[in-house]
């Protein structure tokens, strides 16, 4: 990156994010893991639980949460693959699944275990609001 490159970045450090022809595609969502066949069942699944949580926390997110919700889906498949180890009668260390969990439930914890409603204006009151701020 030339001198002019950098300028330009340190200037818009703190400002609003990059236009979209200079966003990552995993910024725009269009993949989830990078490197990762998004048709296998663990990307599958991972989506799953992603969406799920989203929708629990009312669906408008900081990028901070975002983070979170990836990390808890991660920990989340990793506990369900051990599961399925265990049912099938594979070696299962305790221990470690009870760290992983627990890290699981600390970032649940931290994103807010309840489910969170929606803000939701009537069709009747968001008229009536337009009308107001309309004069």
């Amino acid at each position: 990156m030339g001198a002019q490159g950098i300028d330009k970045a340190k200037r818009s450090m703190g400002k609003a994010p990059p236009p979209p022809q200079f966003s990552t595609r995993k910024g725009t969502g269009a993949i989830v893991l990078a490197g990762v066949d998004g048709r296998s069942m663990m990307a599958r699944r991972f989506r799953e639980i992603t969406a799920t949580i989203e929708s629990d926390l009312g669906g408008d997110l900081t990028e901070a949460q975002r983070h979170l919700i990836a990390r808890a889906a991660t920990l989340a498949c990793w506990c369900e693959e051990r599961e399925t180890e265990l049912a099938q009668g594979q070696d299962f260390d305790a221990s470690r699944y009870a760290t992983i969990a627990n890290a699981l439930r600390r970032l649940l914890a931290d994103l807010g275990l309840e489910r969170k409603a929606r803000d939701v204006t009537s069709l009747q009151d968001y008229i009536a609001g337009k009308a107001r701020a309309n004069g």
